[in-house]
């Protein structure tokens, strides 16, 4: 879930493109024809699923595309979109399950297009990519097989982007006020106002408060790289690798939303893929163990980081909260999917400090402990 790069939280119009514009658009920009299309559920950009025939009456040359309509605002700012699809286009080169782009009839990996002939007549950016099938994670019934797949994910993407993902545009995820960097979580003071008056509104604060005394001083000892930043559980598609219905096994078939890419630092990496894990999980104190176990069969966290992820995962719950309450007064019309999170976020959160750190902690350390010497094949 993503908003722009020094700004507030969708302050830019969404596209509203229909389907006989975004047709005509496909065959204008790409030259393909579009035989089918439906729109896909998004935050702030508008996406849809689009199966193409190249070949005029012939069965054979269909095949499916996501065209990715960016919003206007972020659209101003096409290095850090050249930065986002050239590094899906490594990793997919690196063995990664990351969708690529078709290229437009100019030869271009994106183009900049008229989103409508209204006074303001905004301009998007477009891009075509690649269809990637599975399940989202969000959909499956999750086991502890898969938490620790995603941990080994997170940790392995973000190693392979910062030790040898090299271009130009990559300086442009340098995001110094970007809402979505886990850093950023004081800035959460601006929306807080979304919450009203209650309980809710008093645990974030204590999370904030928290957060500028324990973490910010520590952030200089963190190690730096760049972060992919929104693991949640609709952004991995997973397929079953197993015949058995009652313990399936699952991969990682899709890595989805490059748009919250940006310099941060690995802990925040295994933070956020806790944080969205646990809310799809019928265990969720569990739940942090398993992934952080996947996270440091490549990447070992130190000291430091690790005593730092109860309030990473606490920060990263505050954002996803409290920002979606903010866009929801402002864009009521998108409510639904902006507060999927919170159907179940705010007790996780609630839960968590109702427990203490300590214990938390002491479940996940412990469960990641024990696949040192069970590690899983």
């Amino acid at each position: 879930m993503s908003s722009g790069n020094d700004r507030q939280p969708q302050t830019f119009t969404k596209p509203a493109l229909g389907e006989k514009e975004v047709t005509e658009l496909v065959d204008r920009v790409f030259g393909l024809k579009v035989s089918w299309i439906r729109p896909l559920p998004s935050y702030d950009d508008q996406n849809f699923h689009v199966r193409v025939s190249r070949n005029k009456g012939a069965a054979e040359g269909a095949d499916e595309y996501v065209l990715k309509i960016t919003n206007s605002e972020d659209s101003q700012e096409p290095d850090l979109i050249e930065a986002q699809t050239r590094a899906m286009m490594f990793l997919s080169a690196e063995g990664f399950p990351s969708a690529t782009p078709y290229l437009t009839k100019d030869g271009n990996i994106m183009s900049l297009e008229s989103g409508d002939s209204g006074p303001q007549n905004k301009k998007y950016m477009v891009r075509l990519l690649t269809y990637l099938p599975g399940t989202p994670v969000a959909k499956i019934a999750t086991n502890t097989q898969i938490f620790y797949e995603i941990g080994k994910l997170a940790a392995s993407l973000d190693k392979a982007l910062s030790e040898k993902f090299h271009h130009p545009s990559v300086k442009s995820l340098h995001r110094g006020q970007f809402i979505w960097n886990l850093a950023n979580v004081p800035l959460l003071d601006r929306y807080i106002y979304a919450l009203g008056q209650n309980k809710y509104r008093d645990i974030v604060q204590q999370v904030i408060e928290q957060f500028k005394g324990k973490v910010i001083p520590k952030l200089s000892s963190f190690r730096a790289c760049i972060n992919h930043g929104d693991l949640n559980d609709h952004n991995i598609l997973v397929d079953s690798s197993s015949a058995s219905l009652e313990n399936p096994q699952y991969r990682v078939s899709g890595i989805l939303d490059f748009s919250d890419m940006n310099y941060g630092y690995y802990v925040f990496e295994v933070a956020i893929a806790i944080m969205y894990m646990m809310i799809e999980s019928p265990d969720p104190l569990s739940v942090g163990g398993h992934v952080l176990a996947g996270f440091e069969s490549v990447l070992p966290l130190t000291e430091e980081e690790r005593g730092a992820l109860f309030l990473l995962v606490s920060g990263r719950f505050s954002q996803s909260l409290v920002i979606a309450a903010h866009t929801a007064l402002r864009y009521p019309e998108n409510k639904e999917y902006l507060m999927i999170t919170a159907k179940t976020g705010w007790k996780h959160l609630m839960k968590m400090f109702e427990v203490g750190q300590e214990a938390v902690e002491k479940t996940w350390f412990e469960t990641a402990e024990a696949y040192t010497n069970h590690a899983p094949a």
